[in-house]
């Protein structure tokens, strides 16, 4: 059979050799040389403000005016600073001088006021009242004491022993003493020969039970608050 040829074959020859070769130019082949009259100006690429309307002649002309007959202008008086000063230093009361302190024999001093001497502060209104702040605090720690006693009391109470009341007192008497009854049974029916092994830990757990219940029943009859721990 004939090798097979596509019937696109043409074409594909075709646009290779169209295009081929572009980057040889690297750019246009001729460029526009600019002109030497087109220099570069100064100022020339600052932004330019577009020129300003000429104002009307009807609006530059103000109205003329002419002053009331109540109109009186304003005249300055010149002051004497020097007079008005020596009235005022004449008239005024004399300064009262500031209390020193001395305390050196140099002649060393310093104002008596701000030393501390002076007892000025026991002369306030608010002289030894506690401070607000103080009495604030003092309530929040009373009142975090008070919290923390009352859940450890409540703690203590979760914590703390039963104790029993009559009803369930005699209840358990009776319980004690029917489970003495049926063990003591189960003991009286022991076979009086104790050969084994098997018979003998059985006796002496019987026996051992018989006296724990023994001991239970005595210490509840004889005590007459019994507490349990929950």
């Amino acid at each position: 059979p004939l090798r097979y040829i596509s019937k696109f074959r043409a074409f594909v020859k075709h646009e290779a050799e169209k295009n081929k070769s572009q980057w040889k130019t690297m750019g246009p082949a001729k460029v526009a040389v600019p002109s030497p009259n087109d220099f570069l100006q100064k100022h020339s690429k600052e932004p330019k403000l577009a020129p300003q309307k000429k104002e009307q002649d009807d609006k530059k002309s103000l109205p003329l005016s002419v002053p009331r007959r109540t109109y009186r202008p304003v005249i300055q008086i010149k002051k004497n600073f020097i007079n008005k000063n020596a009235v005022a230093v004449i008239t005024g009361a004399p300064k009262k001088p500031r209390p020193f302190c001395v305390d050196t024999r140099q002649g060393d001093k310093y104002l008596l006021e701000p030393s501390g001497l002076v007892p000025k502060y026991i002369k306030k209104k608010n002289y030894g009242v506690i401070p607000k702040y103080v009495t604030r605090r003092n309530e929040e720690m009373k009142r975090e004491e008070e919290e923390y006693q009352a859940r450890v009391l409540e703690e203590l109470k979760k914590k703390a022993m039963k104790c029993l009341s009559d009803e369930e007192k005699t209840n358990i008497l009776k319980a004690l003493k029917k489970n003495w009854e049926e063990i003591n049974r189960a003991y009286q029916g022991l076979p009086v020969l104790t050969d084994t092994r098997y018979k003998k830990m059985h006796k002496e757990e019987l026996e051992l039970k018989l006296k724990q219940l023994e001991h239970d029943i005595e210490a509840i009859e004889k005590h007459k608050g019994v507490y349990i721990a929950n």
